[in-house]
């Protein structure tokens, strides 16, 4: 696999984006704020005895505290204060999972020098823009559907495109959701023809494969996905594979669309 590389621009300001204070943190989180290991794997940690809060030993669900002292292998290990976000362009083939025993993980394919996940998922045989970071707390914000917020993909499929299809695809189609194991009708979206076999969509919604579900319940099969817009952060020129902080400014604008 080869690996990801960075466009170089200047690096972001730092906390820019402003979260809610917290009288305690779970401790899953905690250690995956250190930057020492994922969330699953502080769970694993913790389950193996080797995570202590103040020199007790840790259960998982735990709380903790300010000016308490959290262990791992006897090592104390503290949150970063510098957060980190930056925009990759996802090639086809690149599994969005920091599991390093997964082949062609994003985690591996990005390489950064600390730990920082995706926020949210582009299906492997899709390309486009994915944001990482090591802000745990950002996630939901950008990705919960109540939020509204805007995820841009220009799609094209096996056949011509149709008045019908554009009309439906807007309208919302039924789609089975594996999560809740049930069908239901996708939002309202905005969709528009670009050419005879591709469109551009707009989604506040994230079903799981929630594109190539809707264009496959109308007969339709897609062949190339790619996502150019999160939010306010666009995929613009960067190249297939390549990664870059995002700017002082675009956090700025995404700090007052997630906190609104």
């Amino acid at each position: 696999m080869t690996k990801a590389t960075q466009r170089i621009t200047n690096k972001h300001k730092d906390n820019l984006i402003n979260h809610e204070e917290r009288k305690s943190t779970r401790l899953n989180k905690f250690i995956s704020d250190s930057g020492f290991c994922s969330r699953r794997e502080a769970d694993r940690l913790i389950d193996e005895g080797r995570v202590t809060i103040d020199d007790e030993l840790a259960t998982k669900g735990m709380q903790v505290f300010p000016n308490q002292i959290v262990k791992v292998n006897n090592t104390i290990i503290k949150p970063k204060s510098t957060r980190v976000y930056i925009a990759l362009h996802k090639p086809t083939g690149i599994t969005t999972t920091n599991d390093l025993e997964i082949k062609n993980n994003i985690r591996a394919f990005v390489n950064y020098k600390e730990l920082i996940f995706p926020i949210g998922r582009l299906d492997k045989d899709s390309s486009g823009l994915i944001l990482l970071t090591n802000d745990g707390d950002i996630v939901n914000k950008i990705l919960r559907e109540e939020h509204g917020h805007d995820k841009e993909y220009i799609v094209s499929v096996d056949r011509e495109i149709t008045n019908d299809f554009i009309n439906k695809m807007k309208n919302g189609v039924e789609i089975y959701n594996p999560v809740s194991h049930k069908y239901q009708v996708t939002n309202k979206c905005e969709v528009i023809k670009i050419n005879k076999n591709t469109f551009k969509i707009i989604l506040n919604q994230g079903l799981n494969r929630q594109i190539r579900r809707m264009t496959k319940a109308l007969k339709y099969n897609v062949k190339t996905l790619k996502r150019v817009r999160v939010m306010n952060i666009e995929l613009n020129d960067l190249k297939v594979g390549e990664w870059r902080y995002l700017t002082t400014e675009e956090l700025k604008v995404m700090n007052e669309l997630i906190n609104k």
